[in-house]
């Protein structure tokens, strides 16, 4: 999976390089997420700007990451939701559970 990583503030960027977050890829995100939680970075904001399609293995791997982020006392945040993607997470109510922001800017300055 296409995933840049970059320190970013308070926060870790990840941005999701890939047309699609699915079942063939999303294990990837959640490793990453998992990593930089190990590493003591709890702040972590997901660019989905790229992100065409989201099926719910995707969805699961950013619930996962948003529980740990939680249990860690920490954020995760996301931006550039497509209008696919973001129906996906206003018909699934998951936009109620997760900050989401129009671009990088707006959401890093939140932490």
């Amino acid at each position: 999976m296409n995933l840049r990583v970059e320190e970013r503030g308070e926060a870790m960027l990840i941005e999701v390089g890939e047309e699609r977050l699915d079942a063939h890829n999303s294990s990837d995100l959640k490793s990453q997420m998992l990593n930089l939680f190990e590493e003591n970075r709890t702040n972590l904001l997901v660019d989905l700007k790229e992100v065409r399609f989201v099926d719910s293995s995707g969805l699961g791997a950013l619930v996962s990451g948003f529980k740990n982020a939680s249990a860690r006392n920490g954020n995760l945040k996301l931006c550039g939701l497509q209008p696919q993607v973001k129906s996906m997470f206003e018909l699934t109510r998951l936009h109620r559970v997760f900050e989401i922001f129009p671009g990088v800017d707006e959401a890093l300055a939140s932490f």
